[in-house]
């Protein structure tokens, strides 16, 4: 017997909108628990010397298996 999955994240793309990630997950037979936001970070060269700023917010979704 093979083991089911628990829980999965699915990671909203660049191009991609939060309907199409929703839409993804559900043809993979997940819905959405929890939703959570990282920044990501890119070094920037300014006069001062290399700095870190936030390029975007990556969106995160968790997703546990549909319940027929």
């Amino acid at each position: 017997m093979g083991k089911k999955k628990t829980k999965q994240t699915f990671k909203v793309g660049r191009n991609e909108t939060v309907d199409d990630c929703l839409n993804r997950m559900k043809n993979e037979g997940f819905v959405p628990v929890r939703r959570m936001e990282e920044p990501v970070w890119e070094e920037v060269d300014s006069e001062s010397g290399k700095q870190t700023e936030i390029a975007y917010q990556q969106i995160i979704f968790e997703g546990k298996p549909k319940s027929d």
